[in-house]
């Protein structure tokens, strides 16, 4: 057990309604669970990390549902494609591999993945604003690369100069962006290709959830000394919305109630205390943070 003694006198502290799970997560871990309850002599394996939280992976694999950090040359069993989807290219080798694969890609990336395969075949110069790493992003660009070679992913404007000479060029670009980018990134973007091309059309794919997440983070900031973001550090969506929040008041960004011990002093000196989470992070993980807050002496065991 371990002992917390957060001085709180006359704190207001406020929760998200927006925090936690968003449908698209929600809809991956209910059914992978499913999948494996219905088919328990079945091997059931995800490519790639369902979704960036250590404890809900910790979880699957103790339900027996395993990891592929790439695509073995034989398998057998469900292979679980997850919310942030492929390429058609990588799903064809799960299936020559020998699995069962099941899309579980988020309703809103695939959006994201028609609308930048559409732009693709209309000759549009397709830009993905995102980050290159991102799976998600990932994904968007092969899905449109099967349609046309002018397509490229930037994350800034800077990136984006890189290409500057093949846009002016081409005249029409087609925009796309990342469900869970920041619509400053998205904005600043679009004003710099207005500049540069002759037509811009843009498709602002962030997803309602993740502009409903930040709108109210942003509001509940502007009335707090302090905002605790709550979820994984390779979540983008929650590092996204910490790096928002940080130009309006002191925020911090925690995995789980543990890391609160580094940031004592902080807390005790806030009067408005303001908690939002990343959509891949759990309910009670959200709970044990605003529990350990609002006691003056939390005594709960760590996360098993």
């Amino acid at each position: 057990m371990k002992e917390d003694n957060y001085k709180l006198p006359e704190k207001n502290i406020k929760l998200a309604k927006y925090a936690g799970f968003c449908y698209g997560v929600k809809r991956a871990v209910e059914t992978v669970k499913k999948l494996k309850a219905e088919n328990p002599n079945k091997n059931v394996f995800v490519l790639g990390e369902l979704i960036h939280n250590t404890q809900v992976i910790h979880e699957l694999e103790k339900l027996g549902i395993k990891t592929l950090t790439e695509i073995p040359e034989h398998g057998d069993g469900i292979c679980v494609i997850r919310s942030h989807g492929e390429s058609p290219e990588v799903i064809e080798k799960i299936k020559q591999a020998g699995f069962e694969p099941v899309d579980l890609t988020c309703l809103d990336v695939k959006k994201v993945q028609q609308k930048a395969i559409e732009l693709a075949k209309e000759d549009y110069f397709v830009v993905v604003v995102g980050k290159s790493e991102h799976p998600e992003v990932i994904a968007i660009k092969a899905n449109a690369k099967l349609y046309s070679d002018n397509v490229v992913v930037a994350a800034s404007v800077e990136q984006l100069k890189e290409y500057e000479a093949q846009i002016k060029a081409h005249k029409r670009v087609g925009v796309v962006v990342q469900t869970t980018q920041r619509i400053s990134t998205l904005t600043s973007i679009v004003d710099y290709l207005i500049s540069v091309a002759k037509e811009v059309h843009v498709a602002n794919t962030i997803c309602k959830s993740t502009s409903m997440r930040q709108s109210e983070a942003k509001e509940l900031a502007k009335e707090s000394d302090l905002v605790i973001v709550v979820g994984s550090k390779k979540s983008a969506n929650t590092t996204h919305l910490a790096e928002i929040l940080k130009d309006i008041t002191k925020t911090i960004h925690i995995e789980n109630d543990d890391e609160l011990d580094l940031y004592k002093d902080l807390i005790e000196k806030s009067k408005n205390i303001s908690i939002t989470a990343g959509a891949s992070t759990p309910q009670n993980v959200i709970e044990r943070v605003e529990k350990r807050i609002r006691c003056k002496e939390a005594r709960l065991p760590k996360p098993s």
